[in-house]
């Protein structure tokens, strides 16, 4: 049943939209080390990055638009759990402040008055929630933006004066966001309780359908990249967290954790590929 992934055309070079793609944390440093921020420089890092983020989840957007996706003085992994917080923030704002020059960059150069897309994970979502606070939300460039892809960290409902959770499928102009966790595991210190936390379904996408059974889904990626597999999980929302079962296949890194942060895009690529495109096409409609 499996699909190769071959079968998924990378229509980039016909593409009538954007996407701006904001990559999460490779950056995790040797024991010991001090510097908060890696080097754009850093071709071993960069390396890792296209290796894994990019070949992983960028690349689930490129049969709905252009992708640019930038380097950027990513902050150390370090930062989301130390007691520094005043370097940590430090360190998270001089990224900020790559990410903006680039985007800005993108808009100057690139753009040309096109559509696009913000998509992004882990602290390339920390960084796309400022993004969308600074240039879209309530600003001009809001007319154009498609939808914006926000998984890996918590995305308040209200965050925005203007910018709503996206609620169906076809959808444009609103935001999308989920954490992942083996169904029935509640993290202690990752569960809000009684908030107002945006938890998209990347399976049914429509905020009336918080469930979905194995059949509903297109399909994920594993470790190999060389085959689209459907029917991976089953989904439900639960609070502000985002459940499926652990899926069986050879090799799997899922048998001693229960929190699937990495795989925030790997189980719903072709989920989200799908609905990019889909929106994409709903905004060129109207």
């Amino acid at each position: 049943d499996e699909v190769p992934v071959a079968e998924w055309k990378d229509a980039q070079g016909i593409a009538q939209a954007d996407v701006f793609f904001i990559h999460p944390t490779t950056y995790t440093g040797k024991p010991g080390q001090n510097e908060w921020n890696a080097s754009v420089s850093d071709q071993k890092l960069n390396t890792l990055t296209d290796k894994y983020p990019i070949r992983y989840q960028a690349t689930v957007f490129n049969g709905a638009g252009k992708i640019y996706a930038p380097r950027y003085r990513q902050a150390h992994f370090d930062c989301f759990f130390t007691k520094k917080i005043k370097d940590a923030q430090q360190a998270l704002d001089l990224a900020y402040d790559d990410v903006r020059a680039a985007f800005q960059y993108y808009l100057d150069h690139y753009n040309q008055g096109r559509p696009f897309i913000i998509a992004a994970h882990s602290q390339g979502t920390y960084h796309a929630k400022r993004l969308l606070q600074e240039f879209v939300d309530g600003q001009p460039l809001e007319d154009r933006m498609i939808v914006a892809y926000l998984p890996g960290l918590t995305v308040p409902a209200d965050l925005y004066k203007h910018l709503e959770p996206c609620t169906t499928p076809d959808e444009t102009g609103c935001f999308c966001s989920w954490r992942t966790f083996r169904e029935g595991y509640i993290p202690k210190k990752l569960h809000f309780e009684d908030t107002n936390i945006v938890v998209t379904n990347p399976v049914t996408w429509n905020a009336a359908q918080p469930a979905s059974a194995k059949a509903d889904q297109v399909g994920g990626v594993l470790r190999d990249f060389k085959k689209i597999y459907p029917a991976l999980v089953e989904t439900s929302i639960y609070d502000d967290l985002l459940w499926v079962n652990r899926p069986r296949f050879p090799g799997s890194f899922l048998l001693t954790t229960k929190n699937y942060h990495i795989a925030d895009y790997n189980f719903f690529y072709a989920d989200v590929r799908r609905n990019a495109e889909q929106r994409v096409n709903a905004y060129l409609s109207k």
